[in-house]
């Protein structure tokens, strides 16, 4: 359904240009996590230490900009961290 009046045909620039930022920066947490993951997974305490702190930034930035809830940003936080110290242990 075409949109029919000024203000809403703004709107849906609007959506389309706020769509696209989401979805890179969704991308580029989900990206970041992955990469955050692999490097446990394959036991690299150096690597997994490295990539602690710019994980924990995107996933921060991400709980402010509300593409993941606060509470969510937390429990990622809380599970790598775990797993990385449990890694040094």
């Amino acid at each position: 359904k075409m949109a029919n009046t000024y203000s809403a045909l703004k709107r849906v620039r609007q959506t389309e240009r706020r769509t696209e930022v989401n979805r890179k920066n969704k991308s580029r947490l989900r990206h970041q996590i992955r990469a955050m993951r692999r490097a446990l997974t394959a036991k690299d305490h150096k690597a997994a230490s490295e990539l602690l702190s710019p994980t924990f930034s995107v996933i921060d930035r991400s709980a402010k900009s509300g593409i993941i809830g606060k509470n969510t940003a937390a429990r990622y936080k809380s599970k790598l961290h775990l797993r990385v110290k449990a890694l040094a242990a």
